[in-house]
């Protein structure tokens, strides 16, 4: 199974133009994309609803959007009357596998005077590949510093580890079954995971540590039995090295649960795409 993330900058490439169709191009062989800064109805990026545009190139992905930032975009028409348009940005998640439940989780939000902060959040999304139910997140944290982002990366992992206690998106019975809230099987919300996006943090950073684990001079990484690994490195690449994003290093990943450690394939970047100022990262995992 492969997977992509990839903060597409609300579809702005490397040459200045807005091309969608260049996107999708760039992500459409993998299985699981995992997209961030996607938006719908701003001026810039010509008032186009880049979640619907996204999904037509994509045809053959089941898709599900979480709008962060959600802000009055009404229009009226000949008779006065509103036209309902909201101005969205938030993450995508695509899947050749049916999404069998989402849900979208708001990250906190550093309330700043001057600098430009923004609403951040999870998608989640759960599918059931071959080897069995699997978590997926589409991650964006904050740009601004490490005090904005450690607690965003506290709530994330308070949201990943009571997802299972949590249940799925419906659990247990209903006293009159008749009553239709059982409708279909119950949605599983199993304990493997994949963190995937624009998380804003170099490798060494605090931020790093406080999602996998302290670094040692002798011991190296400490990563726990019931954390999180990055793909990067535990598919052999040494943690210090990868760019991408242009001048911002290495700060978009696949984090996963430990229990997955051994699924783990190649990971790479693809520093040829050009439909952003990121890099798709790639991540094969193996289905046996």
């Amino acid at each position: 199974m492969r997977l992509v993330t990839y903060n597409i900058q609300y579809g702005l490439g490397k040459d200045g133009r807005y091309d969608l169709a260049r996107i999708a191009g760039e992500v459409g062989a993998a299985d699981v994309v995992a997209l961030q800064e996607v938006e719908r109805f701003w001026q810039r990026s010509g008032m186009t609803d880049q979640p619907a545009e996204l999904a037509r190139h994509l045809p053959d992905h089941h898709w599900v959007y979480g709008a962060n930032l959600d802000m009055h975009a009404d229009t009226t028409d000949a008779a006065g009357r509103p036209v309902h348009r909201r101005r969205q940005f938030g993450t995508m998640l695509l899947s050749r596998l049916p999404i069998l439940s989402s849900r979208n989780h708001l990250l906190p939000k550093y309330g700043t005077l001057t600098q430009h902060s923004i609403q951040q959040g999870a998608l989640e999304a759960v599918i059931a590949p071959a080897f069995g139910p699997l978590r997926l997140y589409s991650v964006h944290l904050s740009h601004l510093a490490v005090d904005t982002r450690l607690p965003q990366i506290a709530a994330l992992l308070a949201i990943h580890s009571r997802a299972p206690a949590e249940g799925g998106a419906w659990c247990g019975g209903h006293p009159d079954p008749a009553a239709g809230w059982t409708e279909g099987e119950m949605p599983p919300m199993p304990r493997s995971a994949v963190l995937m996006g624009d998380f804003n943090f170099p490798p060494g950073s605090p931020e790093y540590a406080a999602l996998l684990g302290p670094a040692t001079e002798r011991y190296g990484r400490l990563l726990t039995i019931d954390g999180l690994v990055d793909s990067w490195t535990a598919a052999g690449h040494p943690e210090d090295q990868g760019c991408s994003c242009a001048g911002g290093g290495r700060i978009d990943y696949h984090f996963l649960t430990a229990d997955l450690r051994h699924r783990i394939g190649d990971v790479r970047i693809d520093e040829t795409a050009q439909g952003s100022d990121h890099q798709p990262v790639w991540l094969d995992l193996d289905m046996d």
